[in-house]
Protein backbone atom coordinates (compact mmCIF):
# COMPACT_ATOMS: atom_id res chain seq x y z
CA UNK A 1 0.00 0.00 0.00
CA UNK A 2 2.53 2.27 0.89
CA UNK A 3 5.99 3.13 -1.57
CA UNK A 4 8.68 5.57 -1.88
CA UNK A 5 9.11 7.08 -5.53
CA UNK A 6 13.02 7.22 -6.12
CA UNK A 7 12.35 8.87 -9.28
CA UNK A 8 10.38 9.37 -12.51
CA UNK A 9 9.21 5.64 -12.92
CA UNK A 10 11.05 4.49 -9.99
CA UNK A 11 9.55 2.76 -6.76
CA UNK A 12 10.52 1.10 -4.00
CA UNK A 13 8.22 -0.35 -1.44
CA UNK A 14 8.91 0.83 2.25
CA UNK A 15 10.18 -1.30 4.68
CA UNK A 16 10.03 -0.53 9.13
CA UNK A 17 12.35 2.65 8.26
CA UNK A 18 14.15 4.28 5.67
CA UNK A 19 16.78 6.71 6.01
CA UNK A 20 17.33 9.88 3.81
CA UNK A 21 20.21 12.91 4.37
CA UNK A 22 18.30 16.21 5.95
CA UNK A 23 17.72 18.74 2.80
CA UNK A 24 16.52 15.98 0.15
CA UNK A 25 13.30 15.93 -0.61
CA UNK A 26 10.69 12.73 0.54
CA UNK A 27 7.93 11.37 -1.93
CA UNK A 28 6.23 8.61 -0.61
CA UNK A 29 2.90 7.29 -2.83
CA UNK A 30 -0.26 5.45 -0.56
CA UNK A 31 -2.52 2.94 -3.24
CA UNK A 32 -6.12 3.45 -2.67
CA UNK A 33 -8.87 5.78 -2.97
CA UNK A 34 -9.84 8.62 -0.43
CA UNK A 35 -6.54 8.11 1.36
CA UNK A 36 -5.65 9.93 4.67
CA UNK A 37 -2.31 10.37 5.80
CA UNK A 38 -0.42 11.22 9.53
CA UNK A 39 2.93 12.40 9.55
CA UNK A 40 5.11 13.94 12.36
CA UNK A 41 3.47 16.88 14.44
CA UNK A 42 5.94 19.09 13.94
CA UNK A 43 5.40 18.93 10.05
CA UNK A 44 2.13 19.07 10.42
CA UNK A 45 2.22 22.27 12.73
CA UNK A 46 4.65 23.66 10.82
CA UNK A 47 2.56 25.77 8.01
CA UNK A 48 5.72 26.77 5.87
CA UNK A 49 4.11 24.69 2.70
CA UNK A 50 6.76 22.31 2.47
CA UNK A 51 4.64 19.73 2.92
CA UNK A 52 2.51 18.59 0.02
CA UNK A 53 -0.35 16.17 -0.45
CA UNK A 54 -1.85 15.32 -3.54
CA UNK A 55 -4.91 13.07 -4.16
CA UNK A 56 -5.23 10.77 -7.78
CA UNK A 57 -8.06 8.62 -9.01
CA UNK A 58 -6.13 5.53 -7.54
CA UNK A 59 -3.41 6.89 -5.19
CA UNK A 60 -2.48 9.52 -2.82
CA UNK A 61 0.92 11.44 -3.14
CA UNK A 62 2.91 12.83 -0.18
CA UNK A 63 6.32 14.90 -0.83
CA UNK A 64 8.06 16.78 2.14
CA UNK A 65 10.00 19.46 0.67
CA UNK A 66 13.95 21.01 2.20
CA UNK A 67 13.70 18.28 4.65
CA UNK A 68 15.16 18.87 8.11
CA UNK A 69 16.14 16.69 10.84
CA UNK A 70 12.59 17.68 12.50
CA UNK A 71 10.59 15.86 9.92
CA UNK A 72 11.97 12.19 11.29
CA UNK A 73 9.21 10.02 12.51
CA UNK A 74 6.56 7.80 11.24
CA UNK A 75 4.51 8.31 8.15
CA UNK A 76 1.33 6.31 7.38
CA UNK A 77 -1.24 6.36 5.34
CA UNK A 78 -4.38 4.80 4.80
CA UNK A 79 -7.77 4.46 2.44
CA UNK A 80 -11.84 5.39 3.75
CA UNK A 81 -14.17 3.19 2.49
CA UNK A 82 -17.30 4.74 1.54
CA UNK A 83 -20.48 3.24 0.78
CA UNK A 84 -23.47 5.21 -0.14
CA UNK A 85 -22.79 8.30 1.81
CA UNK A 86 -21.58 5.89 4.83
CA UNK A 87 -17.62 6.34 4.91
CA UNK A 88 -15.10 3.99 7.41
CA UNK A 89 -11.57 4.30 8.87
CA UNK A 90 -9.71 1.84 7.08
CA UNK A 91 -6.39 1.70 9.00
CA UNK A 92 -6.55 -2.07 9.86
CA UNK A 93 -5.21 -2.29 6.08
CA UNK A 94 -2.45 0.54 7.33
CA UNK A 95 0.91 1.25 5.26
CA UNK A 96 3.85 2.82 7.65
CA UNK A 97 7.39 3.77 7.89
CA UNK A 98 9.64 5.40 9.70
CA UNK A 99 11.72 7.91 8.13
CA UNK A 100 15.26 9.29 9.65
CA UNK A 101 16.60 12.27 7.93
CA UNK A 102 19.88 12.17 8.61
CA UNK A 103 22.11 15.47 9.97
CA UNK A 104 25.87 15.19 10.79
CA UNK A 105 25.03 18.57 12.70
CA UNK A 106 21.80 17.24 15.13
CA UNK A 107 22.05 13.55 16.26
CA UNK A 108 18.58 14.32 18.45
CA UNK A 109 15.36 15.23 16.68
CA UNK A 110 15.15 19.12 17.81
CA UNK A 111 13.20 20.50 20.29
CA UNK A 112 12.43 24.03 21.70
CA UNK A 113 12.54 22.69 25.30
CA UNK A 114 16.03 23.22 27.14
CA UNK A 115 14.34 21.07 30.26
CA UNK A 116 11.29 18.97 30.04
CA UNK A 117 9.53 17.90 33.49
CA UNK A 118 8.49 13.89 33.34
CA UNK A 119 6.47 12.26 35.72
CA UNK A 120 7.03 9.02 37.01
CA UNK A 121 4.96 6.83 38.74
CA UNK A 122 4.69 3.32 40.51
CA UNK A 123 3.58 1.03 38.02
CA UNK A 124 2.99 3.16 35.05
CA UNK A 125 6.05 2.58 32.08
CA UNK A 126 7.57 6.20 31.12
CA UNK A 127 9.12 7.79 27.99
CA UNK A 128 12.35 9.60 27.42
CA UNK A 129 11.41 11.03 24.18
CA UNK A 130 15.68 11.55 23.04
CA UNK A 131 14.50 10.32 19.16
CA UNK A 132 17.99 9.97 16.99
CA UNK A 133 18.25 11.38 13.56
CA UNK A 134 20.53 8.53 12.79
CA UNK A 135 19.62 4.77 13.08
CA UNK A 136 23.19 4.26 13.56
CA UNK A 137 23.88 6.36 16.36
CA UNK A 138 24.74 4.90 19.84
CA UNK A 139 22.71 6.04 22.56
CA UNK A 140 22.91 6.05 26.80
CA UNK A 141 21.38 7.21 29.71
CA UNK A 142 22.99 9.93 32.11
CA UNK A 143 22.42 11.23 35.53
CA UNK A 144 23.59 14.87 35.63
CA UNK A 145 24.25 14.95 39.28
CA UNK A 146 26.07 12.94 40.41
CA UNK A 147 27.59 12.32 36.73
CA UNK A 148 26.88 8.62 35.74
CA UNK A 149 25.88 6.29 33.01
CA UNK A 150 22.29 4.89 33.82
CA UNK A 151 22.80 1.01 33.04
CA UNK A 152 19.88 -0.33 30.60
CA UNK A 153 19.34 -3.26 30.74
CA UNK A 154 16.31 -4.09 28.39
CA UNK A 155 13.96 -4.81 31.64
CA UNK A 156 14.17 -2.24 33.61
CA UNK A 157 15.04 0.25 31.12
CA UNK A 158 15.10 -0.23 27.29
CA UNK A 159 16.20 1.49 24.52
CA UNK A 160 14.27 1.91 20.97
CA UNK A 161 15.82 4.00 18.20
CA UNK A 162 12.23 4.75 17.08
CA UNK A 163 11.19 6.18 20.76
CA UNK A 164 13.92 6.28 23.04
CA UNK A 165 14.30 5.43 26.46
CA UNK A 166 11.25 3.47 28.43
CA UNK A 167 11.79 3.33 32.23
CA UNK A 168 8.79 0.17 32.57
CA UNK A 169 9.45 -0.15 36.52
CA UNK A 170 10.05 3.79 37.76
CA UNK A 171 11.99 3.79 41.41
CA UNK A 172 12.17 6.49 43.64
CA UNK A 173 16.70 6.49 42.99
CA UNK A 174 15.61 7.32 39.05
CA UNK A 175 14.62 10.80 40.16
CA UNK A 176 16.61 14.05 39.46
CA UNK A 177 17.81 15.43 35.89
CA UNK A 178 18.43 12.95 33.48
CA UNK A 179 20.05 13.13 29.75
CA UNK A 180 20.39 10.92 26.32
CA UNK A 181 23.88 11.30 25.07
CA UNK A 182 24.82 10.11 20.71
CA UNK A 183 28.09 8.95 19.60
CA UNK A 184 28.63 8.90 15.07
CA UNK A 185 32.08 8.90 14.75
CA UNK A 186 34.05 11.37 16.55
CA UNK A 187 30.64 13.08 17.36
CA UNK A 188 29.07 13.38 20.35
CA UNK A 189 25.88 15.20 21.43
CA UNK A 190 23.51 15.07 24.34
CA UNK A 191 19.58 15.47 24.49
CA UNK A 192 16.88 17.58 25.96
CA UNK A 193 17.30 17.32 30.10
CA UNK A 194 14.60 15.43 31.70
CA UNK A 195 13.58 16.43 35.10
CA UNK A 196 12.13 13.13 36.50
CA UNK A 197 9.74 13.66 39.41
CA UNK A 198 8.79 10.54 41.12
CA UNK A 199 4.95 9.73 42.38
CA UNK A 200 4.72 6.74 44.51
CA UNK A 201 1.44 5.93 42.98
CA UNK A 202 -0.75 3.81 44.04
CA UNK A 203 -2.24 0.37 41.95
CA UNK A 204 -5.51 0.25 42.50
CA UNK A 205 -8.28 2.80 44.42
CA UNK A 206 -8.76 1.99 48.34
CA UNK A 207 -11.17 -0.64 49.46
CA UNK A 208 -12.31 0.11 53.16
CA UNK A 209 -13.11 -2.00 55.62
CA UNK A 210 -15.76 -0.72 58.30
CA UNK A 211 -16.45 -1.93 61.87
CA UNK A 212 -18.00 -0.31 65.01
CA UNK A 213 -16.90 -1.06 68.39
CA UNK A 214 -20.89 -1.85 69.05
CA UNK A 215 -23.78 -2.06 66.63
CA UNK A 216 -26.37 -1.69 69.46
CA UNK A 217 -25.66 1.37 71.81
CA UNK A 218 -27.33 2.34 74.82
CA UNK A 219 -28.37 6.63 75.13
CA UNK A 220 -25.46 7.96 77.06
CA UNK A 221 -22.79 5.65 75.87
CA UNK A 222 -19.49 6.36 74.30
CA UNK A 223 -18.63 4.27 70.66
CA UNK A 224 -16.83 4.51 67.94
CA UNK A 225 -16.26 3.22 64.11
CA UNK A 226 -12.58 2.37 62.55
CA UNK A 227 -12.58 2.22 58.70
CA UNK A 228 -9.05 0.45 57.62
CA UNK A 229 -7.71 0.28 54.35
CA UNK A 230 -4.97 -2.36 53.66
CA UNK A 231 -2.57 -1.19 51.15
CA UNK A 232 1.32 -0.75 49.14
CA UNK A 233 3.53 1.12 51.60
CA UNK A 234 3.55 4.95 51.80
CA UNK A 235 0.82 6.10 49.72
CA UNK A 236 -1.37 8.43 51.13
CA UNK A 237 -4.91 8.32 51.84
CA UNK A 238 -7.12 10.62 52.80
CA UNK A 239 -10.35 9.67 55.02
CA UNK A 240 -14.19 11.65 55.02
CA UNK A 241 -16.88 10.48 56.55
CA UNK A 242 -21.00 11.08 56.59
CA UNK A 243 -22.57 10.14 60.06
CA UNK A 244 -26.66 11.06 61.49
CA UNK A 245 -24.79 13.34 63.99
CA UNK A 246 -24.53 15.77 61.02
CA UNK A 247 -27.91 16.86 60.80
CA UNK A 248 -27.95 17.69 64.50
CA UNK A 249 -24.67 19.88 64.31
CA UNK A 250 -22.44 17.35 65.94
CA UNK A 251 -18.88 18.13 65.34
CA UNK A 252 -16.76 15.59 63.62
CA UNK A 253 -14.48 13.81 65.99
CA UNK A 254 -11.57 11.57 64.65
CA UNK A 255 -7.88 9.99 64.65
CA UNK A 256 -6.54 8.63 61.95
CA UNK A 257 -2.81 6.33 61.63
CA UNK A 258 -0.94 3.84 59.56
CA UNK A 259 1.73 1.37 60.08
CA UNK A 260 3.55 -1.13 58.44
CA UNK A 261 1.85 -4.81 58.66
CA UNK A 262 3.67 -8.29 57.42
CA UNK A 263 0.27 -9.82 56.16
CA UNK A 264 1.33 -13.18 53.64
CA UNK A 265 4.97 -12.12 53.45
CA UNK A 266 4.21 -8.94 51.73
CA UNK A 267 4.74 -5.58 53.72
CA UNK A 268 1.92 -3.57 53.70
CA UNK A 269 0.14 -0.39 55.03
CA UNK A 270 -2.83 -0.53 57.27
CA UNK A 271 -4.16 2.98 57.73
CA UNK A 272 -7.64 3.48 59.74
CA UNK A 273 -9.63 6.49 60.34
CA UNK A 274 -11.90 6.33 64.00
CA UNK A 275 -14.49 8.17 64.72
CA UNK A 276 -15.93 8.77 67.66
CA UNK A 277 -19.41 9.23 69.02
CA UNK A 278 -19.64 10.47 72.71
CA UNK A 279 -22.57 10.78 75.18
CA UNK A 280 -25.00 8.91 71.91
CA UNK A 281 -28.29 10.53 71.83
CA UNK A 282 -31.08 9.22 69.79
CA UNK A 283 -30.28 11.29 66.69
CA UNK A 284 -27.09 9.64 66.40
CA UNK A 285 -28.86 6.34 65.03
CA UNK A 286 -28.30 5.04 61.45
CA UNK A 287 -25.73 4.65 58.53
CA UNK A 288 -22.21 5.04 59.10
CA UNK A 289 -20.56 5.58 55.64
CA UNK A 290 -16.15 6.06 55.28
CA UNK A 291 -14.59 7.14 52.17
CA UNK A 292 -11.01 6.61 51.42
CA UNK A 293 -9.23 8.02 48.86
CA UNK A 294 -5.71 7.76 47.17
CA UNK A 295 -4.28 8.91 43.92
CA UNK A 296 -6.46 5.92 41.62
CA UNK A 297 -9.65 7.13 43.16
CA UNK A 298 -12.16 6.37 45.94
CA UNK A 299 -13.74 3.82 48.08
CA UNK A 300 -16.67 4.10 50.57
CA UNK A 301 -17.82 1.13 52.92
CA UNK A 302 -20.46 1.53 55.83
CA UNK A 303 -22.51 0.04 58.60
CA UNK A 304 -25.19 0.40 60.47
CA UNK A 305 -25.14 1.40 64.18
CA UNK A 306 -28.71 0.75 66.43
CA UNK A 307 -29.53 3.26 69.64
CA UNK A 308 -31.40 1.10 72.62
Amino acid sequence: ILTQVLGKGRFQKVGDSLSLQAGKPLELRCRGKMVRWKVPVYLEEEGEGRLRIKHFSQHSQLLVLNSTAADTGEYSCWARHCRDSACAEGEALQGKTFVFFTDPEELFVPTENYYEVVQMRTHHPVLLPCQVTNPLAQVTLHREFPPEEIPVDGTDISFDVKKGFTIHRPRASLAGSLFCLASLGSMKQISTKYMLIYINYPSSSPKPTIQASATSVQLGDNFSVTCTVLGEPEIAVDFSWEYPGQKLGRPLYTSERAHVVYQEGQVQQEAESTLYVEETRAGDAGIYTCRATNLQGTGSAATQVHIA
